[in-house]
């Protein structure tokens, strides 16, 4: 999956809640969330994990599908 798509699936699990409460809750920086969501990176494989149990997902459902 490219980057943007993964950002755009980002932003969409993020919902209505702000950048910042996501990233504080993740235990990542505010600018690491931005470059995820707008298609500049992928997270590292631990990012990964963490993200998808914070949204109660699977990786493979964020990241490869």
């Amino acid at each position: 999956m490219n980057k943007e798509k993964i950002g755009k699936k980002l932003a969409e699990l993020r919902g209505n809640k702000s950048r910042e409460e996501v990233a504080r809750d993740i235990g990542i920086s505010l600018s690491a969330w931005q470059m995820y969501e707008n298609g500049q990176r992928i997270p590292r494989d631990e990012i990964k994990i963490k993200i998808a149990s914070y949204f109660n997902k699977s990786v493979e459902e964020i990241f490869y599908s």
